[in-house]
């Protein structure tokens, strides 16, 4: 029994990757740089930053087996927890709290399509 669960939390983590890898490839194709990978700060990990000329954009990457079940796995408590995370990189690289940024959700469904929602967090991470 745990030997079957270990496997399957293995696959997710493979799987996850994945996903991530095909979203950074989506930001790369569409002229963003990908600025890090799996950024752990205060309130846990960004999955994926990424810069262009207007700014910084904080990525939260979730897999599932349609966009709707992905989009339903992004809680209030995460987006928060992201937004704390956000803060410390903000502050890593001598960046202010006016630095253009924005808050995206990559959706990844079971084929390995990728939806984009821009400024997912509805306006940012204020209270």
């Amino acid at each position: 029994m745990q030997q079957a669960a270990r496997h399957r939390g293995q696959a997710a983590f493979h799987a996850g990757l994945a996903a991530e890898d095909s979203v950074a490839r989506d930001y790369e194709r569409r002229g963003y740089a990908l600025a890090a990978r799996r950024w752990r700060g205060a309130g846990g990990e960004i999955d994926l930053i990424a810069r262009d000329a207007d700014g910084l954009v904080f990525i939260e990457v979730k897999k599932s087996r349609s966009f709707e079940m992905a989009a339903e796995r992004l809680s209030p408590r995460q987006m928060k927890r992201i937004c704390l995370s956000a803060q410390d990189y903000l502050e890593d690289k001598g960046l202010g709290p006016l630095t253009n940024m924005r808050f995206d959700v990559a959706l990844v469904d079971a084929c390995g399509a990728v939806r984009i929602l821009e400024n997912a967090f509805d306006g940012g991470c204020g209270d």
